[in-house]
C-alpha cells in the first residue's frame, strides 16, 4: 500500500503542475484537438483537481486503510472510460491498480490524449506499474465501464458471465433554501456550467422556493454550446413554452430532468418535504445532490460538485469494496 501511495503521490506532484510548462501546455491543446468542447483552462483545471482531490498522500493513506490490496493473482479488470470530462475515467484506474489489480483502460476517443499522458507519467515514476491499454484482445476478468444506458446493455452482452461494474446516464440536482449567500450562488453556477454542462455531476435541475427569483451569473462557455443554445431557444419558442434567457442558456418551471444540454430545468416547492420526496424516487437517475438544506449520501456542497473527493463514489457504488469481492 504505502508504494502505491507514493507512486500516486508523485503522480499528484506532476499533475499539480499541469499547464505551467510548453510540454504540457501542448498536451492540453492536443487533447483540445481531439475533443472541441475541451478547453485548455478547464483540461488543466481538470488535472489540477485530480491532484488536489485525489493524489495527496495523507487522503490516499486514509482511503485506502479499510481495503486489503489482493493477494495471489491480479484479476485484469479493464475499464472503458467516458470521454465527456477531461481525464473522468482516471478514477477508475487509481481504484484498480490500488486494489492490487491489472488495469486495461480503453479511454475514449474524446479523451484518449489525457489518460495516455497519465499513464505515460505513471510508467516514468513506476515502469512495472499494473496499467496497460487495451488492445481489443487481451483476456478480461472483470470490466468497469461508463456510458449511456445504451453502452450498459451492449456491455452485459459483450462480456456476460463476468464480474461487471456498470454506470448509465445521470444528472444532477440542487436544492436551494433562498437563503444561499453571493458565494454558494457563485459556487452553483460553476456546479451547472463548468466543462460546458457535460458532466453526470453537472446541475440541471434546480429545486427552489415558490416565491424565489433565481438570480444566476453564467460563466462564458465555448461556441458549441452556444449553438445547442440558439437550437434549445428556438424549439420552446417554436412550441410556445416559456422560459427565462441566460444568455447562452434557458431556464424551464418543470419537474423533470431536462433534455437539452443548454437547458436549466427549475422546480418551484412548498416544502421541502416534497423534494424530499421527490429525489428518493428518482435516486437511480441522480448523480449528486448540490444542497446545504437537505441530507443525502451524495450530497456535495456548493461549488464542490465538479471536485469530486476519494469516497464520492460515481453512482454511490463503492468501487474499492467491489474490487476487493471478485474472486
Amino acid at each position: 500500500m504505502e508504494r502505491m501511495i507514493e507512486i500516486f503521490s508523485a503522480l499528484g506532484n506532476r499533475l499539480q503542475r499541469f499547464g505551467n510548462d510548453p510540454t504540457t501546455r501542448e498536451v492540453a491543446a492536443a487533447a483540445c484537438r481531439a475533443n472541441d468542447w475541451f478547453t485548455p483552462d478547464e483540461v488543466c483545471r481538470a488535472l489540477q483537481a485530480l491532484a488536489a482531490e485525489l493524489l495527496q498522500p495523507e487522503p490516499l493513506r486514509q482511503w485506502l486503510a479499510g481495503y486489503p490490496r489482493r493477494v495471489g493473482e491480479p484479476h485484469r479488470v479493464l475499464v472503458v472510460m467516458a470521454g465527456n470530462i477531461p481525464a473522468v475515467g482516471f478514477f477508475d484506474l487509481l481504484c484498480v491498480v490500488c486494489s492490487g489489480h491489472r488495469c486495461l483502460y480503453k479511454p475514449s476517443g474524446k479523451d484518449s490524449v489525457l489518460m495516455d499522458y497519465i499513464v505515460g507519467e505513471l510508467r516514468a515514476l513506476a515502469p512495472d506499474i499494473a496499467v496497460e491499454r487495451y488492445d481489443g484482445t487481451a483476456p478480461v476478468d472483470a470490466v468497469i465501464a461508463t456510458g449511456n444506458d445504451n453502452t450498459e446493455r451492449y456491455f452485459k452482452a459483450r462480456y456476460a458471465g463476468r464480474p461487471m461494474l456498470l454506470r448509465g446516464s445521470r444528472q444532477s440536482v440542487a436544492v436551494l433554501s433562498g437563503r444561499e449567500t453571493v458565494a454558494q450562488l457563485a459556487g452553483l453556477s460553476d456546479d451547472i456550467w463548468a466543462y460546458s454542462g457535460l458532466g453526470c455531476r453537472n446541475v440541471s435541475l434546480l429545486f427552489v422556493p415558490e416565491s424565489y427569483e433565481l438570480r444566476l451569473e453564467m460563466p462564458p462557455v465555448n461556441d458549441k454550446y452556444k449553438n445547442n443554445y440558439r437550437q434549445t431557444k428556438a424549439l420552446l419558442q417554436m412550441n410556445g413554452i416559456a422560459y427565462r434567457d441566460f444568455g447562452a442558456a434557458v431556464a424551464v418551471e418543470q419537474w423533470n430532468f431536462p433534455k437539452s444540454l443548454s437547458e436549466l430545468a427549475v422546480a418551484r416547492y412548498r416544502t421541502l418535504d416534497e423534494v424530499a420526496a421527490w429525489i428518493a424516487g428518482h435516486d437511480r437517475e441522480i448523480q449528486c445532490v448540490v444542497t446545504d438544506c437537505l441530507p443525502h449520501d451524495r450530497r456535495a456542497d456548493f461549488g464542490r460538485a465538479q471536485s469530486p473527493g476519494l469516497t464520492d463514489w460515481p453512482d454511490g457504488r463503492n468501487v474499492l469494496t467491489w474490487l476487493a469481492s471478485l474472486a
